[in-house]
């Protein structure tokens, strides 16, 4: 009977981290496109590094929004209905980036109109991206019992990641053995194209899951609430969820510093620093920087596709992992390496020395990344905030996120036209931080219910006593 539940708690999971596959897939289908768009736009119409590199990160742009209205969106219109919004949003963002000349313009003739049209549809899709990273996991974790809450927010995790893996492969096929001219012509087409599919997959398959028992029951859908919890847990067990539920929704705070304003701040400040680290250079550019050590364009891709192998290997380390030994030590462990391969990347480029010496360093600062603040950030956003709070706090939590993002992607052209060494000691130098953010501000979480958590981040607490508690 367990196992059954077990099993039915899994499948709804595997739907959910759907959109964090798309949320990968979106983000990272530029990586492949990234130099064609510079041939196709910015050197045809003769635009700067940094218009190419906002083109590049236009999609950020709806992420931002995406995330500032996921919190509203999801008190609203539920968890499982905003991301039926964010799956149409995929979908009509990857036809319209492929083709974006449709109805308005003649294909094959940029103009700064069609720039500014592809962006748009680019934007449309960082808003599905923008509500599907902020929902998915909070849906995951309110639906997940315990002890099992790490391993399943971390799956959204590993889909993300598995995304980028998957487009990675997609791009690598698309370009393989193809003409430079014809990948600047067609083949980035196809692979914003390809999208569509995973897109139409995730809204179909959400008409299949139940909403959040945690939603219904701030909309007074008790029953609604307690049958999704009978399927989920034990009889007794989903009779004292029900009871706890209930009586945070009860309690007369609601207001959005209610429980103090450090909650909110050090939701933000995990989202800065898991962006501020540099993750998404590594990600969106991975293609250029293994151009920079010598490598074909259809080579880098394939090098590209080895670095996102070695994500989902290290991603799945934390799945494992998040539960038994906790959120804390993985963080402060994922922050060093990060350093180490930072600091390794920025020496080589001091001393330009580009080679396979790069990748090594690139490897051990994804691996760090993909086994600590890639998952564990977004287990803890899921956790930390109180019921009645979480959709807003979560939104601005992640809107943070994506404004950092933004801002460290799109300034990165620009960065390494200064200095390369420096741009990369710059992302070492908030490794480093990150560490002691975590060391001295991060309470540990696991195996808590998130209404014992709720209890124990009270704003009667200060940061040190919840910290102290939380061990």
């Amino acid at each position: 009977m367990i196992k059954n539940k077990t099993t039915y708690i899994v499948m709804i999971t595997l739907v959910a981290t759907l959109g964090g596959l798309l949320f990968g897939y979106d983000t990272a289908v530029i990586s492949g496109a990234e130099g064609s768009l510079q041939t196709y736009f910015a050197d045809n119409l003769g635009l700067s590094p940094l218009i190419h590199g906002l083109t590049v990160s236009s999609a950020l742009i709806g992420c931002i929004i995406g995330g500032l209205l996921s919190g509203y969106f999801a008190s609203r219109m539920g968890r499982k209905y905003t991301l039926i919004l964010a799956a149409l949003l995929f979908l009509f963002s990857a036809l319209g980036s492929a083709y974006p000349e449709f109805l308005f313009f003649t294909a094959g003739k940029p103009s700064m109109a069609l720039l500014a049209t592809f962006n748009i549809y680019r934007i449309i899709g960082g808003i599905g991206v923008g509500l599907a990273s902020a929902v998915a996991p909070m849906y995951i974790g309110e639906i997940a019992p315990p002890h099992l809450r790490g391993r399943l927010v971390s799956l959204n995790q590993f889909a993300i990641i598995f995304g980028m893996l998957v487009v990675y492969f997609v791009n690598w096929g698309i370009a393989r053995g193809e003409t430079t001219a014809w990948v600047n012509e067609l083949g980035w087409r196809y692979m914003f194209a390809s999208e569509a599919i995973p897109a139409l997959l995730f809204l179909l398959l959400l008409f299949t899951v139940p909403e959040s028992p945690r939603y219904l029951v701030s909309r007074n859908q008790d029953d609604k609430a307690m049958s999704i919890l009978l399927k989920t847990y034990s009889t007794n067990m989903a009779k004292a969820t029900m009871f706890e539920i209930k009586q945070s929704f009860d309690q007369r705070k609601e207001k959005l510093f209610a429980y103090g304003k450090m909650i909110i701040v050090i939701g933000v400040l995990l989202s800065i620093f898991q962006q501020f680290v540099g993750i998404n250079v590594a990600l969106y550019y991975a293609p250029r920087i293994f151009e920079s050590m010598g490598a074909a364009r259809d080579a880098s891709l394939f090098q590209t596709i080895v670095m996102g192998l070695v994500n989902v290997i290290f991603t799945i380390i934390a799945i494992i992992t998040v539960d038994k030994f906790g959120r804390k030590p993985l963080l402060i462990i994922g922050s060093l390496g990060m350093t180490v391969g930072m600091f390794g990347v920025a020496g080589l480029a001091f001393f330009e020395q580009i080679g396979i010496a790069t990748l090594v360093f690139i490897i051990i600062y994804t691996a760090s990344f993909m086994m600590s603040w890639g998952p564990v950030v977004w287990v803890l956003l899921s956790e930390i905030f109180p019921n009645k709070i979480r959709g807003q706090a979560l939104a601005i939590a992640v809107a943070a996120q994506w404004a950092a993002n933004y801002f460290i992607s799109s300034s990165y052209p620009m960065m390494m036209e200064v200095s390369g060494g420096m741009t990369y000691t710059f992302y070492g130098v908030m490794s480093i931080l990150s560490a002691v953010f975590v060391w001295k501000l991060i309470p540990e979480t696991k195996g808590k219910s998130l209404e014992e958590l709720e209890t124990l981040l009270k704003k009667s607490s200060s940061v040190r006593e919840v910290v102290k508690r939380a061990q």
